[in-house]
């Protein structure tokens, strides 16, 4: 071999060294998807899309702290500092395809925690599944979501329950609890209020009560007598409406102007959980009882999360899928720690590596529980309570 041979091939060693040295990349994405790429001192970057404008403005938020929350403990993935971007998910489906187009034009975004809304849920998955994204949800609960056959898309989690669950759990306490055996549901034709109020119908007649009326609202509307007219007419003991705060405050209220409705037990759901709710409602929440998930957390974990949240966010707990956020946004942080690629200073993340990852979460330790995700990315350990509107505060009445 040739002294200048030798020469050029001793001169592209010591420029594959330098560039090494430098921060050059060798890696290759073989990710069926795709990969999300950070070099050295760049952040890592995730999103939310939550309900953080509107009269449903706690819901979001208290889910947008619980996710800050988890930034806050996990501090760093692979040495890279963890970047948010928040966007709104209006709660509703304009809102979360919007949402959805925006986070995902951006390609250096790696995960999702959101929606909020259902109905936002419903638009967004689609789009993010599209692109080659993953999501979680804290608080979309509608069975449609994680049904193959309806709603479902890859690249779709949710740590928050299944309402299949929550609508059993106000059946069996309104019919085996307080021994009534005829109820009426109302929803606003929202993925997430029509779903619950469906699964509570179908557990309800299945105990062996009957449904006297099943009906609608119009978001927006503030004059719900005509509705409630129609609702009393089939003399129910027992009314659920699982919609969202204005329209729960406005049926609260006037139930008690419409003849016939006087004696009638009213129920709603974690929809219509706050403090902006239970202040909407007033006195008209006296004796009236809201199902929800279970947040009686307990433990060191717990403990520190609350003390986290005032922190950043200086209130006090504003609804209740905090730590719902919290667990969803864990979990992410989980995946890419087992899936993510270090290459000198750079970082890589395989999209559908991300999505096998979270498919096959079991046993996650969460604020929540257990986490364990099925095939169509139902994670959550459910567990439903009933509250009652005591002095503005939601008291625990069951189990």
């Amino acid at each position: 071999m040739s002294k200048r041979v030798l020469s050029i091939l001793g001169l592209i060693l010591v420029a594959s060294i330098a560039l090494v040295a430098c921060g050059g990349s060798s890696f290759e994405c073989e990710d069926a998807i795709g990969c999300v790429s950070y070099a050295e001192g760049e952040p890592v970057r995730i999103a939310s899309a939550l309900v953080i404008t509107g009269p449903n403005t706690q819901l979001g938020l208290d889910s947008q702290y619980g996710v800050e929350v988890a930034m806050s403990f996990q501090d760093t993935l692979f040495g890279h500092e963890i970047e948010l971007q928040a966007e709104d998910d209006g709660c509703n489906a304009e809102g979360g395809q919007a949402a959805g187009q925006k986070i995902t034009s951006d390609p250096s975004i790696v995960a999702i925690v959101g929606t909020s809304c259902s109905g936002a849920g419903v638009a967004m998955s689609s789009v993010v599944s599209e692109a080659g994204y993953s999501m979680v949800s804290p608080s979309n609960t509608s069975p449609v979501l994680t049904d193959p056959d309806i709603a479902w898309h890859p690249g779709y989690y949710r740590s928050a329950h299944n309402d299949k669950v929550q609508g059993a759990a106000i059946a069996d306490f309104a019919f085996n609890e307080l021994g009534l055996s005829t109820a009426a549901a109302i929803h606003d034709g929202d993925p997430y209020t029509e779903g619950l109020a469906n699964a509570f119908r179908v557990s309800f007649e299945a105990l062996g009560g009957s449904i006297t009326t099943f009906t609608a609202v119009v978001v927006g509307d503030t004059d719900m007598r005509p509705v409630l007219t129609e609702v009393a007419a089939g003399a129910p003991e027992f009314i659920y409406f699982p919609v969202f705060t204005a329209e729960c405050a406005f049926l609260a209220k006037q139930a008690g102007e419409v003849a016939g409705l006087e004696g009638t037990v009213l129920a709603a759901a974690d929809g219509c959980i706050s403090a902006d709710a239970a202040a909407a409602i007033g006195e008209a929440g006296a004796g009236m009882y809201f199902s929800g998930p279970d947040i009686s957390f307990t433990g060191s974990l717990y403990e520190d999360f609350k003390a986290e949240y005032t922190a950043i966010s200086g209130e006090d707990l504003l609804s209740v899928f905090h730590a719902h956020a919290f667990d969803a946004a864990r979990m992410i942080f989980a995946c890419v720690e087992e899936v993510g690629v270090e290459d000198g200073g750079d970082l890589h993340i395989g999209r559908q590596d991300l999505r096998d990852c979270l498919s096959a979460t079991s046993n996650f330790t969460g604020i929540t529980g257990s986490l364990t995700c099925n095939d169509y990315g139902d994670c959550a350990d459910p567990k439903i309570t009933v509250s009652e509107l005591v002095d503005g505060e939601y008291a625990t009445v069951w189990p």
